[in-house]
């Protein structure tokens, strides 16, 4: 694993979180508990037929193993998502039987603190997990959208902080107006800090560097993106619109964006699109060999994240240490 992740793992033990993992059924699910058991990374809840589970061949000692369908707690649960969500004219039946789906079932232990987080989507779609924290857990306070970051460690890499970025938002928003692009860069800017407790240096990337091509309605959005985050986060050294390699090459940055605080050094890449940003995650990850951990997401009352379908036993660790660094941070508020 790469130092950042090292580092987080450290910070993770420093304070150990109680995290749900929700798809017990999931073998990889199971390996990664097992290290982080072992490695004393965080509590963990583990969520599906108790006696599969117990009966696998991974040892998952001091693991509370749940069955949702047995649980003692179901009732409660309903009883809770249905005072949520009633006015949306869910009934009780309606409820108890969302407590059967082990995502509902996992975002409600966070909602009433039974856990302090959520890991999940090794085998479930983004949007099924993002649907069930929106349904309970809700945005945080003064966030208006929910968006997501990747955490990109490119090995032997000059760029960025020593080959790690940011790269937003590459899970979640589609098609962000200008309004909700500028939000991202704040927000990523924000679980920067918090992740990493330094600089985030944020280029909102385009086709485009500062007005170096002809007008166009993807070329303005940038622009505009970029004045609206300047004015929310004027601490924050924030730039566009940019193209990627003026963003990260200091010679190309100096050339094309002279005088620029962020151009040549930028920590985080904040993509145009959802096509752009996902497009770009993966060629970075399956070219230069990367660590990809994500979609990590920001803007939730609680922190629950989601997994590529495609993450490996080793990336469900590395998500849950950092899912348990934003509980920690959370926590210190």
């Amino acid at each position: 694993m790469s130092a950042f992740i090292d580092a987080m793992l450290e910070r993770a033990k420093a304070s150990k979180q109680t995290i749900v993992l929700p798809e017990g059924d999931d073998e990889r699910t199971l390996a990664a508990a097992q290290e982080i058991l072992a490695g004393g990374i965080a509590d963990l809840v583990i969520l599906g037929n108790a006696e599969a589970i117990a009966g696998s061949a991974y040892n998952l000692e001091g693991a509370r193993i749940v069955d949702p369908a047995k649980s003692e707690d179901r009732q409660r649960y309903a009883e809770a998502f249905y005072e949520l969500r009633k006015h949306k004219g869910v009934t009780m039946e309606d409820a108890l039987a969302k407590m059967d789906d082990v995502i509902y079932f996992g975002t409600m232990m966070v909602k009433l603190g039974d856990a302090d987080g959520m890991t999940c989507g090794a085998c479930h779609a983004t949007s099924d997990v993002l649907r069930a924290a929106l349904q309970i857990l809700k945005t945080a306070p003064g966030v208006k959208a929910v968006s997501s970051f990747f955490v990109m460690a490119v090995p032997d890499c000059e760029y960025g902080d020593d080959g790690v970025f940011m790269f937003a938002d590459c899970g979640l928003e589609i098609q962000p107006d200008a309004e909700k692009l500028s939000q991202i860069a704040v927000n990523t800017g924000r679980s920067w800090q918090t992740i990493f407790g330094t600089e985030p240096r944020i280029a909102l990337l385009s086709h485009s560097t500062f007005k170096s091509t002809v007008a166009s309605a993807d070329r303005d959005k940038v622009i505009e993106a970029t004045r609206l985050a300047k004015e929310t986060a004027p601490e924050m050294l924030i730039d566009g619109e940019m193209q990627a390699d003026a963003a990260i090459v200091p010679s190309v940055g100096a050339s094309k964006a002279p005088g620029s605080p962020v151009a040549g050094k930028a920590n985080i890449l904040v993509f145009p699109d959802l096509d752009a940003g996902n497009i770009a995650y993966k060629l970075v990850q399956r070219l230069a060999k990367a660590e990809a951990y994500g979609p990590i997401t920001q803007g939730l009352a609680k922190p629950v994240n989601d997994l590529s379908r495609g993450a490996s036993a080793a990336d469900i660790v590395g998500v849950v240490a950092i899912t348990c660094v934003q509980c920690q941070a959370q926590k210190a508020q």
